[in-house]
Order: structure tokens, then C-alpha cells, then sequence
């Protein structure tokens, strides 16, 4: 909206370079900086790590000229993971099947497998801080999954729930066992998951109490909800 960004004349402009789909890239916010004219400092955060997450907090926090709330905030969210690490620790690690996108299916990359085995988990498909990749459903049976946990990049548990559905076909078909057992999910992947900002936290504490529930909180059903196809989906 070029006419309400000329009305609010902002001195600071918070950008991201991670993906060209999902959100604004920075080379346009930056064109249309030129184009209305403004002077507003134009910061493009990069993160693909979780390590790459606490510097951009830093990085925002010297940008507004407060870099000692910066250090606080990721001092704070360190000892919630720290507390994480602490809980789950010497408990069995399930494999961990998580699809950030169904049609066609997509592995997790960035910071959500490392957000996996933060959660005592271990991320069978993907790699940390590389993209998310486009997998073939025919790959993912032998991966034999103790947790399958969905994710699509940008929608909340009810969009997931409904995306799921409308797969569960090739899902039954690539985690049988987990959806037996009653260990398959849907997420807010939006929120906790798809977004290189603080809230990762969050997701790790979902991860967790999905994971390992014996030990860590149960998350709301507003953030995770357990998913089992209909038997006439399934068998479709």
C-alpha cells in the first residue's frame, strides 16, 4: 500500500531475504522506498538457523537504538530453550516426519530441524539451514516415522487440519505407523513454525509437549491438535 507507507513516513522498515513466496522481498520494499521518496533505514533480516534468529533480534534491537532490550530477549528465550533441553533430556528421541508443504510435499529446512531435535526429537527429513526441499511421496514409507507432524507454510491448525485431509491418502501411505499409534499432527505453522522470529521458542515448547507429553505441557489445541484421516479418506 504505497499511499498508506508514504502516510506513515517510518523511520525503520523491517524486511526479509529468506523467501520471495511468502513475504515481501527486500528488493521491492527497497524500490518502492526510492519510488515514495521516503528516508527510512530499510533492514532485511536473513535468518536460516536458529542462531541466525537470535542475531536478527540483535539486529532489529540496534536498528531501534535499544540493543540492551535486544540482549534480554535473547537471553530470556535461550534459558526457555535451555529448560527444554533440560526436561526431554535421557528420554527416547521418536523420528520425526515433518512436511511443510502437501501438494507436492515439501521437507523442512532452516531452523525447524534444529527446532526437532531441540524438542528431543529426531528430524528425519531435512536439513538445518538449508531451503525446504520438494521430497516424492514414494521416499517417505521407508523413513518409518514415530511422530508425522504437518505443517504447511503459512496456514493455522485449522487450514493445516483441512490441507491434511485432503492428502491423507499419501499421508496414511508415508507414515502408516505413526497414524496408527495415534502420533500425527497438525499445527499452527504460521505462528510457531514457517517465521524466523522469537516465537520459534514457542514451537520448540509445542514440539516438546507433542513429543514428549509424559514430561512437557500438552500444547493448546489452538497451536497443535492430533490428526487421523477418516477411513474413507484413508482408504480412498
Amino acid at each position: 500500500d504505497r499511499d498508506m507507507l508514504r502516510e506513515l513516513d517510518p523511520d525503520l522498515i523491517l524486511t526479509q531475504a529468506v523467501c520471495e513466496v511468502c513475504a515481501v522481498p527486500t528488493p521491492g520494499v527497497r524500490a518502492l522506498v526510492r519510488e515514495a521518496g521516503l528516508h527510512a533505514d530499510v533492514v532485511s533480516l536473513d535468518a536460516h538457523t536458529i542462531s541466525d534468529i537470535f542475531d536478527t533480534i540483535h539486529q532489529v534491537a540496534h536498528a531501534a537504538g535499544v540493543p540492551r532490550r535486544g540482549e534480554l530477549v535473547v537471553s530470556l528465550l535461550r534459558r526457555r530453550l535451555d529448560r527444554v533441553h533440560d526436561v526431554v533430556a535421557g528420554a527416547t528421541r521418536p523420528g520425526v516426519l515433518a512436511l511443510e508443504w502437501l501438494d507436492p510435499p515439501f521437507a523442512p529446512g532452516h531452523w525447524v530441524p534444529e527446532m526437532i531435535e531441540a524438542a528431543g526429537g529426531r528430524c528425519l527429513l531435512g536439513t538445518a539451514g538449508s531451503h525446504s526441499d520438494q521430497v516424492e511421496w514414494s521416499s517417505l514409507p521407508s523413513l518409518d516415522a514415530d511422530v508425522l507432524v504437518i505443517m504447511p507454510c503459512g496456514y493455522d491448525v485449522a487450514k493445516s487440519r483441512i490441507d491434511a485431509d485432503a492428502n491423507a491418502q499419501k499421508l496414511h501411505a508415508a507414515a502408516p505407523r505413526a497414524i496408527c499409534d495415534d502420533r500425527a499432527f497438525v499445527v499452527d505453522g504460521s505462528s510457531f513454525f514457517n517465521r524466523s522470529g522469537p516465537r520459534f521458542v514457542d514451537g520448540v515448547e509445542v514440539l516438546a509437549g507433542l513429543l514428549h507429553p509424559e514430561c512437557f505441557p500438552v500444547p493448546a489445541e489452538a497451536a497443535a491438535s492430533k490428526w487421523t484421516p477418516s477411513p474413507e479418506r484413508k482408504h480412498a
